[in-house]
């Protein structure tokens, strides 16, 4: 497996990205679909560029090589000067293919991916305009974008309330959503990794507590979903996905604080999550997306599988007399290789596939489709030690 992984990511993967990237409008093309038909004017998803700038700014530092800068550079300067709104602060939900504003929405996800991004740059190049970037949007999301409870959702232009149909599905509109909550959760880990603010530690001990008081259910061991303003759950809804992939960001936050009665609390709440997936959802081989209201929908999606990679990792070494945890990592590469790898030359993974390995004909890159939780499994596995350039 060692092997495998930094061969698909060296040879596969960064090459794909790599040639997405558009020198003539800037940041990297938006859409390409199943047909491998790459559509140079489709829209620039601002959550996109901001993965692709983390990812690149990783692979510089797990993969130890300085060829991938210029590619980060290329994002960071497109997120600063075009995703970013210089009037009223805040990045947009996307652009159109020449850099100008598509959808002028503020959601606080997206200010959140902006700060991993930018963090993560800053810890390969150490560039200080970076991580002022980095904290300009901290401020703005702590004085914009939540109230006394949590994190609110979506914003118009200027920071008015505006509809969360972005973050919202299912046929709900929720006005807080534990996946908001956990990637402002996993942009602060990093923020404060790299800064050691005291104000960005306080404020993920805030939202771990929301974490445990208010979005994991101790009954049923995972976490709801979506919310109103006063954390009513809307539906009955079982993110496999986000569940294994919370597990391993509030380990990783805990450890970053390094507070002990957060350790003590934590280390139970993900166990019992990461159990609690294993036995319900993993078939031996991968992990179905999720189960709503009873029903579980079956398709393979792409980064459920890079997740639960990290997530029972994150578990093995934690619990490391769970040596099913160690196999079932070993299985879902495995069916990544055998099913989610998309082997046609110009192509990267399959969007999803069905429970039996047939993949659908969704694109292949598109605002959402991106090398943000396939890289993370590399680089993570790298950073832990038990993968090796």
């Amino acid at each position: 497996m060692n092997n495998e992984i930094v061969l698909e990511f060296k040879n596969h993967v960064i090459p794909f990205w790599q040639n997405l990237k558009d020198d003539e409008f800037g940041g990297y093309f938006g859409l390409l679909n199943y047909n491998l038909d790459l559509d140079k004017k489709s829209e620039k998803g601002c959550i996109l560029n901001s993965r692709i700038l983390w990812f690149f700014s990783n692979a510089k530092i797990r993969l130890v090589s300085n060829e991938y800068i210029k590619y980060a550079d290329h994002a960071y300067d497109f997120l600063v000067n075009k995703c970013m709104d210089k009037k009223y602060g805040g990045v947009y939900w996307s652009l159109n293919y020449d850099g100008s504003v598509k959808d002028d929405n503020k959601h606080t996800y997206n200010q959140a991916f902006a700060i991993y991004a930018l963090s993560a740059y800053y810890e390969a190049t150490g560039n200080n305009d970076a991580l002022k970037h980095a904290f300009d949007l901290f401020e703005l999301i702590e004085g914009k974008c939540r109230d006394k409870d949590g994190y609110l959702e979506c914003f118009t232009f200027d920071f008015k309330p505006a509809g969360n149909d972005k973050l919202s599905e299912n046929g709900v509109e929720a006005k807080r959503t534990m996946n908001t909550l956990l990637h402002v959760l996993e942009s602060y880990t990093e923020l404060f990794k790299v800064s050691g603010d005291y104000r960005v530690k306080r404020c993920i001990e805030e939202i771990l507590n929301i974490f445990a008081q208010k979005v994991y259910d101790y009954d049923e061991k995972r976490l709801k979903v979506f919310f109103d303003e006063k954390y009513n759950t809307l539906i009955d809804l079982y993110s496999y996905g986000h569940d294994i992939e919370a597990a391993w960001l509030i380990d990783r936050a805990v450890e970053i604080i390094d507070e002990k009665e957060y350790s003590d609390e934590f280390d139970k709440i993900t166990s019992d999550i990461r159990e609690h997936i294993y036995e319900e959802a993993f078939d031996g081989a991968s992990l179905p997306a999720e189960k709503c209201e009873g029903i579980v929908e079956q398709s393979r999606v792409w980064w459920v599988q890079a997740e639960a990679i990290v997530g029972f990792y994150s578990g093995y070494e934690k619990e490391n007399n769970k040596i099913k945890y160690k196999k079932a990592i070993k299985s879902i590469w495995e069916y990544i290789k055998n099913y989610m790898i998309d082997k046609r030359i110009g192509s990267e993974w399959y969007w999803q596939t069905d429970r039996f390995g047939n993949p659908s004909n969704k694109p292949i890159v598109e605002p959402w489709k991106c090398p943000y939780h396939t890289g993370r499994m590399c680089f993570e596995l790298i950073r832990r030690g038990e993968i090796h350039v």
